[in-house]
């Protein structure tokens, strides 16, 4: 079994998660491999909270010119975390 800071790698911070954040829910980026179940294990042992849904998408690399050549960036694999009700998790020092 891997730790849980092999699976989560960050809690990011964007728009996207300013907005779902009203709603008890944190977007954060994990381990390409990790499935749903790990991810709620992993989150719930970090952060010592009560993790009631987990949604997962992979964001694929875009194209981009590197000086004479193109590149590609990498696929990351966020998930949406819904924490039980009077849950959080403080994401301004909270690091995975």
């Amino acid at each position: 079994m891997r730790p849980p800071t092999d699976i989560v790698k960050q809690v990011l911070q964007s728009e996207k998660g300013a907005r779902v954040l009203a709603h008890g829910q944190y977007v954060m980026d994990v381990a390409p491999d990790a499935n749903k179940v790990e991810i709620r294990e992993a989150v719930e042992g970090l952060f010592k909270v009560k993790v009631l849904k987990v949604n997962t998408m992979v964001t694929h690399g875009k194209w981009r010119r590197l000086q004479a050549r193109w590149g590609r960036r990498t696929d990351r694999k966020k998930a949406i975390v819904t924490l039980a009700k009077g849950q959080k998790i403080d994401v301004k020092t909270e690091k995975a």
